[in-house]
């Protein structure tokens, strides 16, 4: 079974325990997401899936292992994704008797891929998990950064290629001058 994670943040700069068999590649699905969780263990508003977000460019990388179970567990480890959450990973084939993604499973379909997989953590804002934040309350949050703290979540945002320009992103740009990087942060291709 050949398996592809599909990715638009920090995975593509940073994979981490996330063994690739591939570097990253552009044309994953349109998928909508949107800077919209306080990390738990990181100073971002990082990307997620939102369902009132804009589709969005997505990436896809093969993973090193023809194993679903496998994959999905790469991809927990590397998401500090707890074993209570084993939703917070996206699949196709799904698990559990889920329900397929129909994009997805439609673009796997059209490249002749096997499986995917892709992190599927909930917007969380306030410590209210499913919470979106308005873009005003994530500007502001961003905004009360200092120090450290600040020069991350600029990082991950500026990181994040260019192309993913999602509502939040533009109005981050607006007013905190937060510009994606010129250069291309992902994984060259092998």
């Amino acid at each position: 079974m050949n398996i592809v994670c599909i990715a638009w943040g920090s995975l593509l700069w940073k994979p981490q325990g996330l063994k690739l068999a591939s570097g990253w590649h552009p044309g994953g699905p349109a998928m909508p997401i949107e800077f919209a969780r306080q990390s738990d263990d990181s100073p971002e508003l990082a990307l997620v899936l939102c369902d009132s977000a804009r589709l969005m460019p997505t990436y896809w990388a093969y993973v090193a292992t023809h194993d679903l179970d496998t994959a999905r567990a790469m991809l927990c480890a590397r998401e500090k994704i707890r074993p209570a959450f084993p939703e917070w990973v996206g699949s196709v084939p799904a698990q559990n008797g889920a329900e397929d993604h129909p994009r997805v499973a439609a673009w796997l379909r059209a490249k002749g891929i096997d499986a995917a997989i892709w992190t599927a953590i909930p917007p969380k804002f306030d410590g209210v998990s499913g919470r979106v934040p308005t873009v005003d309350e994530a500007v502001a949050w961003l905004d009360s950064c200092s120090g450290a703290q600040r020069a991350a979540a600029e990082d991950y945002i500026r990181r994040t290629p260019a192309h993913i320009d999602t509502s939040y992103r533009r109005i981050i740009a607006a007013r905190l001058g937060w510009h994606p990087l010129r250069e291309a942060h992902v994984t060259q291709m092998r």
